[in-house]
């Protein structure tokens, strides 16, 4: 008997199976969703791969809305039910679950490299089993962890890209763009993709381009592209601040996406903004920082989640 287990984005979906309560590294297999027209035809194509497997089991994570036992990814147009999902593989359990959500079921497993603490916690600091996703690629959102005395994981869904930027963010930005930045009024607007691609254009002149574009002329030593980034930086710093007064994440705070990532470079910016006001300055002091590393931290997620 073996659990099926996919992490779905709009590129790509890998595919595992879990045997013995441990993720088959084996078996992992990535297919390109270009090549396929639905994600019915990928479990189909994957199970016969794999000789027809026994399953009891199936829990798929999925980079886009999750409503009860239907999901609808967000960047192609591919639909999930549980219900499809159980007549696919002959499992008497299935379960849909957002990606963000499945990042958050793996914090607990996380450690060493995987976890990528960029900031331990301080010796002595208390354990309360919470931790906090926040998560900067494509979209933004974050998702709250708290590990339950009886050994199981709950994780909170949330919207926290489209609340309004609070005043510790919206003055800053301000007073780098000018009257400019009061355009500028989501979370998401300013930490997603294109808010650091936005970001750059309003500071520089030009029009919009892709935030994938500002981080590789950083990373050529182009002076306008770096100053973006650190104020980036500086800003996802005070944001992550108020998070951690919201959520006090005392087992760690993890970056994850492709934006978030880009602050690991300029981890002394980010650090001294998160740790810059005196108010409630014990909490974000004793919140340990890390960046979600491993690649298959969502597969090791959805294993948690249907366990």
């Amino acid at each position: 008997m073996a659990i099926l287990l996919a992490d779905v984005g709009g590129t790509n979906a890998r595919m595992a199976l879990a045997r013995d309560g441990a993720l088959d590294t084996g078996a992992i297999t990535r297919f390109r969703g270009d090549d396929h027209a639905t994600f019915d035809d990928v479990v189909v194509k994957y199970l016969a791969q794999q000789g027809s497997p026994r399953i009891e089991a199936v829990c798929v994570a999925v980079a886009g809305p999750v409503w009860g036992d239907e999901a609808r990814l967000t960047n192609r147009d591919w639909t999930f039910s549980e219900a499809r999902l159980r007549a696919l593989s002959g499992a008497p359990r299935a379960r849909l679950i957002n990606d963000l959500i499945a990042l958050g079921y793996a914090t607990p497993a996380l450690d060493g490299e995987a976890a990528g603490f960029l900031r331990a916690a301080p010796k002595g600091a208390l354990s309360n089993g919470q931790r906090l996703v926040v998560n900067a690629g494509t979209g933004f959102n974050v998702c709250a962890v708290k590990v339950l005395p009886e050994g199981g994981i709950a994780c909170l869904e949330s919207e926290e890209g489209h609340t309004r930027l609070p005043q510790s963010v919206a003055e800053p930005l301000i007073a780098a763009l000018g009257e400019a930045g009061r355009a500028i009024d989501s979370v998401e607007e300013l930490f997603a993709g294109r808010g650091l691609a936005r970001l750059h254009s309003m500071r520089v002149g030009q029009p919009q381009g892709r935030a994938e574009t500002v981080v590789e002329a950083a990373a050529r030593g182009d002076d306008m592209a770096e100053a973006t980034l650190a104020l980036y930086a500086r800003l996802f710093g005070l944001f992550c601040r108020e998070l951690a007064l919201r959520f006090m994440p005392m087992d760690g705070l993890f970056l994850a996406g492709s934006v978030a990532r880009s602050c690991t470079d300029r981890f002394g910016i980010f650090e001294c903004a998160f740790l810059s006001d005196p108010l409630m300055a014990r909490i974000p002091q004793a919140v340990p920082v890390g960046v979600i590393r491993d690649d298959m931290a969502a597969l090791h997620g959805c294993l948690a989640a249907i366990r």
